[in-house]
C-alpha cells in the first residue's frame, strides 16, 4: 500500500488524534443526521457543473472538513434543504423586512 506523504502539522496532527487526545464530538442525533443526508445524496442520478467563486468553495471545503463529510455531499445537502424548505434565504427575509419597514412608515 502507498504510504501518503504529509507534513510535520499533518503528521502532528494525525499522532494527536491516533493517541487519543482528541474527543469526538459528534451527538448520536447529529449522526442520525448526518446518515439520513447521505442517504438521500447517494442516488445521485443527475449531474450539474456550477462555477463559484474561490473563497466560496474554500468555505464550503471548510465547512465540510468541520462536518466530516465531502463538500459535494455538503452542496447537494444544502440544495436538497433549499428546495424542500429547511433552509431558508435570509437575504430574501431580510428584503421583506426593510420593504415592510417602509410601509410601515407612511
Amino acid at each position: 500500500m502507498n504510504q501518503v506523504k504529509l507534513s510535520k502539522d499533518e503528521q502532528k496532527l494525525l499522532d494527536a488524534v491516533e493517541s487519543g487526545q482528541f474527543e469526538s464530538v459528534l451527538t448520536d442525533e447529529r449522526r442520525a443526521e448526518l446518515k439520513a443526508v447521505a442517504g438521500f445524496t447517494s442516488k445521485k442520478d443527475k449531474r450539474i457543473n456550477v462555477r463559484i467563486s474561490n473563497r466560496d468553495f474554500m468555505a464550503i471545503q471548510s465547512k465540510a472538513l468541520q462536518q466530516g463529510i465531502p463538500y459535494q455531499t455538503l452542496v447537494s445537502s444544502i440544495i436538497h434543504k433549499y428546495i424542500s424548505g429547511s433552509l431558508n434565504d435570509l437575504t430574501v427575509n431580510h428584503s421583506k423586512d426593510s420593504t415592510q419597514g417602509n410601509h410601515d412608515r407612511s
